[in-house]
């Protein structure tokens, strides 16, 4: 007996319910199976600050697909979840709440600080993980694991330690991105880079002999306060001799030296340059190799300093704006010239960056980064698509130091402490309780942490227990594929890359699967000051998540940004109707009776069709996924469902089903075998729905998700009789357009008379014509003559169908002469307005043109319609 389905499909009343189902009995948990190959992915931890976007839908959507396709398989599929602890972002959060209050995290002390955050994490920390859960994720939550958890922290330290030793991480001055927002250093990967319209102001600084002046161009005027050079370009001939004289520093009065270095690029402007060591990183390199002084002019803030003279307390803008006006009436500003140019921002806050001297901690890039290219290379990791790789190379050949110290309390602190008798630094795992040195226990811990890429870098193996060799770690790593967007390349991607070579000695991943970044139905990134996003937990309490999960695989391609709008859930919301209503027909043909299970012995023509059919869409579906094809295997699915499944097939059996009996029963069983295995591989792609159906239809086992992933096979393999049904469906559709064109309706039967080689097949096929092609009767045979008669030809059949069958000719013929009439009084009006010169001169002329193409249309309609009285006349 079946189980009986709602008449309507509900994903509220469903969804929920299967969650706790599939939890409940431990589907999602992966246990080492040494009999199974694993499969593992690492989820990309998203921030504890976050709530689900269309990106994380995405993202986490084709990571869920995979791994219970993989479960499926027969794999030890893992999916590891877990939260990024986020510094920069959440120390933001605390600091705003604090402010609400009236208070500072200097006023509360780090201790408080941390106690605050650690209960903000605590209340808000585990919002996206249940919203995750909305979504269908199948990860294991046994499992779950943050970046300031205590094994996470532990392997943090462990790192710091072993590439400290190595000397692979120092501590010293260098130009860094300073964010005046955030109050910290950011890397590079952490600026993004937007064109904005700017200025050149051209300045004269004058020799300090009185000879003349230098010309030279600068974007930051404000800057110059801190300039201990101007510099020449070595063969650069025009400034030869003056190399080793001094120019006076306009508005500050300094003495400093002209220099000669190959950095400068004599073609570019004047070919002079000012030098700032402490607020450019080119300037600083410079700076080292004249020995010149480093005068910072700027404070965390971004205001200057006690070094900026007049200037000081003002702002950078309003710096630069009192500057430029001071140099314009002190006779030092030759010309403004306005440009376009690339402004570094900071990727949190959106604030402008600013290079500025400061003492931070450096991880040395070059020796990491030459392993974790040759690995991507020589094909030990790929990127899908490989097109990304030119990105990916592009980073890690061109790499600089990697600042990861951060002037914030959340996060991981550095493991360093600083002597207060002879300055030492202690570097240690575990808290010291004296200075290495000296011995004195005056020792403080460095207040700076961790950039939080430090952490989510060791993800794919801190999480499975490193630095301890845990036989999780020896099983699942390295992992299988790393899903992300394209946008974090560097941010991420490359930074586990090598993190895994250097501290495991094995890539941490097979594949990186990059997929898109989600935008509106024009093109648009979503974001909240064009209010065009979409909020994913809004469309799965309203339309479901399989609907949400649809819309987001349909289409998708690896690489590719992808435009989302409602009308796509809709169209997933019509999918899902489809297929529910198919497995009631089924359930409700099944009634009260026991359906073995399995295919019967006795097939019919429509049986071995729809079986070799989804015998050959298996292992398509199948390489599509291998090759990450996702979009294009969930189409198929569709594809099959939808038209073959549900348009064909179900309608080809309902006159076996009306008659009961054996045939009925065969049928019945053919119905559930294939609507059972095509679930499953619809399943990855919508997980709830098919559970609930399979689970409804005659099965075996305890869950869809469990189940195994069908596999082709060769006695299903029905090629004669798949062309056989082929030849039929093609003449019922040749048939039904013609009928459509001539307006006739399904409910007006017409007798069929089809000429053709394949009269076995044609008469095997006779009741498909009654049912889909709306025939009274089917003759088939060598030739007809029949009189007037329309005829329709394919690639293997001409088909007659009597005139008078179809339509009556007096009612037809009158039907047209009336519409005939209605159009020539129409184009009598059109024509009149177009003969009428006052309409050509006042109207808009997009209006004449309009009437005009009405006019042409209106005659071509004439001209048919006459034709076709000619005909039926």
């Amino acid at each position: 007996m079946a189980k009986e389905l709602a008449k309507t499909y509900d994903p509220r009343e469903v969804e929920d319910r299967i969650y706790k189902y599939w939890l409940e009995g431990g589907y999602f948990h992966a246990e080492i199976d040494y009999d199974k190959k694993p499969y593992t992915i690492v989820i990309p931890p998203p921030n504890i600050t976050g709530q689900l976007h269309m990106g994380h839908a995405l993202d986490n959507t084709l990571q869920d697909i995979l791994i219970r396709w993989r479960r499926m398989q027969g794999y030890c599929a893992l999916w590891l979840p877990g939260t990024d602890h986020a510094s920069i972002a959440t120390e933001a959060k605390i600091v705003e709440a604090l402010a609400r209050e009236g208070l500072t995290k200097e006023e509360i002390g780090h201790e408080a600080f941390m106690e605050r955050a650690w209960a903000w994490k605590e209340k808000y920390g585990g919002k996206i993980i249940e919203q995750l859960k909305k979504l269908g994720s199948s990860c294991d939550w046994e499992r779950e694991r943050f970046t300031l958890d205590e094994g996470c922290s532990r392997a943090v330290r462990e790192v710091f330690v072993r590439l400290y030793e190595k000397g692979l991480i120092y501590r010293g001055e260098r130009i860094i991105n300073w964010c005046p927002h955030c109050l910290t250093s950011i890397s590079d990967a952490e600026v993004e880079y937007e064109e904005k319209d700017g200025n050149f102001w051209h300045i004269r600084y004058p020799l300090t002999d009185g000879s003349g002046y230098l010309e030279l161009a600068t974007t930051r005027p404000e800057t110059m306060l801190g300039d201990t050079a101007v510099a020449v370009h070595p063969e650069d001939e025009r400034y030869k001799a003056l190399v080793g004289k001094t120019v006076t520093l306009p508005l500050v009065g300094r003495e400093i030296p002209v220099i000669s270095d190959e950095y400068v690029d004599p073609e570019f402007g004047t070919g002079v340059v000012k030098i700032t060591p402490a607020h450019d990183p080119n300037d600083f390199e410079v700076g080292l190799r004249h020995n010149l002084p480093v005068i910072n002019v700027m404070d965390d803030k971004a205001v200057i300093n006690k070094d900026g003279g007049k200037y000081t307390g003002l702002d950078r803008y309003s710096a630069r704006e009192q500057i430029v006006k001071d140099l314009k009436e002190g006779g030092y500003l030759v010309k403004v010239q306005p440009i376009k140019h690339n402004v570094g921002a900071c990727y949190r806050c959106d604030t402008v960056t600013e290079p500025r001297i400061s003492m931070q901690w450096f991880v040395k890039m070059k020796p990491l980064a030459e392993p974790a290219i040759k690995a991507v290379k020589e094909g030990d990791i790929k990127f899908v698509p490989k097109r990304f790789e030119k990105i990916y190379f592009n980073w890690m050949e061109n790499i600089k130091d990697w600042c990861i110290s951060r002037q914030l309390w959340w996060g991981h602190q550095i493991p360093a402490w600083h002597c207060g008798d002879c300055g030492e630094v202690t570097v240690a795992k575990d808290t010291p309780a004296k200075c290495q040195k000296c011995g004195s226990e005056n020792i403080t811990q460095d207040p700076d942490t961790l950039d939080t890429w430090f952490s989510s870098a060791l993800w794919p193996f801190s999480t499975l227990g490193w630095p301890d060799e845990t036989e999780d770690l020896k099983y699942f790593y390295p992992t299988s594929t790393l899903v992300t967007a394209y946008d974090i390349i560097f941010f991420w991607v490359a930074r586990m890359i090598f993190s895994g070579l250097e501290h495991m000695s094995k890539k941490p991943f097979d594949t990186v699967f990059i997929h898109g970044l989600i935008r509106d139905a024009q093109g648009r990134k979503m974001s909240k000051s064009l209010g065009n996003g979409i909020d994913p937990i809004e469309v799965i309490e309203k339309s479901g998540a399989d609907a949400l999960r649809f819309a987001l695989a349909t289409g998708n391609s690896p690489g590719n940004d992808m435009r989302f709008s409602i009308d796509r859930i809709e169209a997933s919301r019509n999918f899902a109707n489809k297929i529910w209503n198919a497995a009631r027909f089924i359930l409700m043909n099944i009634g009260e009776n026991k359906v073995e299970f399995g295919l019967p012995e006795e097939l019919c023509l429509e049986d071995k069709w729809i079986l070799s059919r989804f015998n050959r869409l298996v292992p398509e579906v199948t390489e599509n996924l291998e090759k990450f094809e996702l979009g294009i295997a969930l189409q198929k699915v569709y594809d099959f469902i939808w038209d073959l499944f549900c348009d064909w097939y179900i309608e080809m059996t309902k006159s076996r089903l009306q008659e009961k009996g054996q045939e009925a029963e065969n049928a019945i069983r053919v119905l559930v075998y294939v609507m059972s295995n095509t679930l499953k591989l619809l399943h990855p792609f919508m997980p709830f729905i098919t559970e609930e159906i399979w689970q409804a239809l005659p099965h075996q086992g305890e869950s869809i998700m469990v189940s195994p992933w069908p596999v082709y096979d060769e006695s299903l393999d029905f090629a004669k009789e798949e062309k056989e049904m082929e030849r039929i469906m093609e003449a019922i559709r040749a048939i039904r357009n013609r009928r459509a064109e001539m307006n006739v309706p399904p409910s007006k039967k017409a007798k069929l008379y089809i000429e053709t080689d394949y009269k076995d097949t044609f008469k095997a096929g006779e009741a498909f014509f009654v049912r889909l092609a709306s025939a009274s009767s089917v003759e088939v045979g060598d030739s007809f003559d029949i009189g007037e008669a329309v005829s329709i030809v394919t690639g293997d059949a001409r088909i007659y169908i009597p005139m008078e069958e179809l339509i009556d000719k007096a009612a037809e013929i009158a039907r047209l002469q009336k519409e005939l009439d209605k159009a020539k009084m129409h184009l009598e009006q059109v024509t009149a307005q177009l003969n009428n010169e006052g309409f050509l001169k006042k109207a808009p002329e997009n209006v004449v043109a309009s009437q005009r193409e009405l006019a042409a249309q209106l005659a071509e309609k004439i001209s048919m319609l006459e034709d076709s009285i000619k005909a039926l006349s």
